[in-house]
């Protein structure tokens, strides 16, 4: 067992052999207690970002037919291969076998070698990532909130420039302040509040596209097959923008760097944890795929082939400002959930890693207990305090001096996206299962592998045009208007 801390050492020699095996879990480990609806709403927590409201611009890039086809596609494409992943938490049996803690500890007890150092790589830049865009995204929304009230007050023709280095500040703070909660186990309750949020501004992001529809007056102009080469975009625009939109769409349901690490935190019985994450799993790809769609497609109806990248922090929509105020407080709040969702794989590798090179070193093993109130005891590591301070504080300072960050999050996701989401988890589906090779199951499950890496293949060319675009339209410190 890991020397955790000092107050869990002493349960063991002051409690009785029959409380802690009530306490603790069969690894030594504190007792897990999550379910598959805390499983769920760390999944959509995590799966649904802001971005579902940039999906009516990836619609109207592939059309009414292609563009939903597409979401189904990739829905389906990654609940399959989360189902295999949350089958190899356990090895070598799914159900009684050695827990694995992390995405790299599965891809070690199947496959080995290299493929363990390609994993780390791949799932550790794209969290890295992630927290570095999510700290851009959510002070967009806070700038869209002050600019939603100067455009009310003075017209929406007036140049409303607001700098989102301060609200970058802001977050910041806030992530210090939740980043020295332990672990994924103490984080239910904010990402169930983040779900919340989450729902709030997709639902009101539809809502005010349904009434854009119903309102009548000039309808938007929509087609079969997206937007028009020689009307909307030139020949070589329509290819470039096919590709970023599958890109999103691929992904936008992408949770797999973290499926491990939510599967670890539910309870043994009943039902497994395997069973218990595929139906969090079913829920929460169901869940988001319901408001993909509706957002998509709603709001393709609303605004046509010149939807724009984001309806709320891009001003498809003006009025009521309020509630354009409110959505984007949503979204500024579910960020902050959602960074501590993909931040947290971050900060327990680096934990466990220091803790096992320099087992005897107090400031890394030692942790105290403090009296928190109304919060009860709580653990305070020093070496937890200053690493996760650091970790958070760099991140605002990138995120800061590459406000144009997002693009090139969009190339870490494309190159990511194939091996995390379909290569590992079919590869040690195959080993788990001993599959023969050449046999028609191992066959087709190749065959959707490779497809998948064409399409990270076509989506990371679509992400280094724009990345090229955003470098020479980049104006450093500017909020974007």
């Amino acid at each position: 067992m890991e020397k955790k801390s000092m107050f869990i050492e002493q349960s063991f020699t002051g409690n009785k052999s029959g409380d802690m095996n009530k306490n603790f879990d069969d690894d030594g480990r504190e007792k897990r207690t999550g379910t598959w609806m805390t499983g769920s709403a760390h999944i959509i927590t995590a799966v649904i970002g802001s971005g579902v409201l940039s999906l009516a611009w990836a619609i109207a890039q592939l059309g009414w037919v292609a563009g939903p086809a597409v979401l189904m596609a990739f829905s389906f494409i990654t609940y399959f291969t989360s189902t295999m992943l949350a089958d190899c938490y356990r090895s070598p049996d799914p159900v009684t076998g050695k827990r694995n803690y992390t995405y790299m500890e599965v891809v070690r007890s199947y496959l080995g070698g290299r493929k363990v150092m390609l994993c780390g790589l791949a799932q550790y830049g794209n969290l890295i990532g992630i927290t570095i865009g999510y700290t851009i995204t959510a002070s967009i929304s806070m700038v869209a909130v002050k600019r939603s009230n100067c455009f009310h007050e003075n017209g929406h023709n007036v140049k409303c420039s607001t700098s989102n280095t301060p609200f970058m500040i802001i977050f910041a703070c806030i992530q210090i302040v939740l980043s020295q909660i332990p672990n994924f186990h103490d984080l239910s309750w904010l990402s169930i509040l983040a779900a919340v949020m989450s729902f709030s501004y997709a639902s009101i992001g539809v809502g005010l596209s349904i009434a854009k529809v119903a309102g009548g007056g000039v309808h938007a102009r929509t087609a079969l097959t997206g937007v028009t080469v020689g009307v909307d975009v030139t020949g070589s625009e329509k290819v470039w923008r096919t590709f970023q939109a599958v890109g999103d769409i691929a992904f936008a349901y992408a949770y797999s760097t973290v499926l491990i690490e939510i599967q670890d935190t539910l309870k043994a019985s009943p039902p497994s944890e395997n069973k218990a994450m595929k139906r969090a799993s079913l829920v929460g790809v169901s869940t988001t795929t319901f408001f993909y769609m509706l957002c998509g497609c709603v709001g393709y109806a609303a605004f046509g082939n010149n939807a724009p990248g984001n309806f709320l922090t891009g001003f498809g929509f003006y009025e009521p400002f309020w509630l354009i105020d409110f959505a984007n407080v949503c979204i500024a709040v579910h960020l902050v959930g959602a960074y501590q969702v993909f931040c947290q794989p971050i900060f327990q590798f680096v934990e466990s890693q220091s803790a096992k090179r320099w087992p005897d070193n107090k400031f890394i093993t030692g942790e105290y207990k403090m009296n928190v109130p109304c919060g009860g005891d709580f653990g305070i590591s020093l070496f937890r305090l200053v690493w996760r301070t650091s970790y958070v504080v760099v991140t605002a300072v990138v995120a800061m001096i590459f406000p144009f960050f997002n693009d090139f999050l969009g190339l870490i996701g494309a190159a990511s996206f194939w091996p995390l989401t379909v290569y590992f988890p079919i590869e040690m589906h195959i080993a788990q299962k001993k599959m023969k090779k050449f046999s028609f199951t191992w066959t087709w499950l190749k065959i959707l592998s490779w497809a998948c890496f064409l399409v990270s293949l076509v989506a990371a060319a679509g992400s280094v045009q724009g990345l090229i675009q955003s470098l020479k339209d980049f104006k450093p410190f500017q909020a974007p208007e």
